[in-house]
């Protein structure tokens, strides 16, 4: 399993959404960790990935041990 990483702003985020659906980040987030399924792609034009999670999505970037996370957030805010 690989060492998921928060970056500040990526908390602050996960904290200001609603209890249930920060839940169902972390452990969309925890599964892509351990086993690498997810609707994930790369991202155009920027660094990293994204994770999709319903209308919600994880900017990401993945080494051989670890997952950075840089924003989380609604999908109408977190591409702008």
């Amino acid at each position: 399993m690989k060492t998921v990483v928060y970056a500040e702003t990526a908390m602050k985020q996960m904290l200001k959404l609603p209890v249930d659906v920060r839940r169902r980040l972390v452990a969309k987030l925890e599964e892509y960790a351990l086993t690498g399924r997810g609707d994930v792609k790369k991202l155009k034009g920027r660094e990293g990935a994204r994770l999709r999670v319903g209308d919600y999505r994880i900017i990401f970037a993945e080494t051989a041990h670890a997952i950075e996370v840089f924003e989380a957030g609604h999908r109408r805010n977190i591409y702008g």
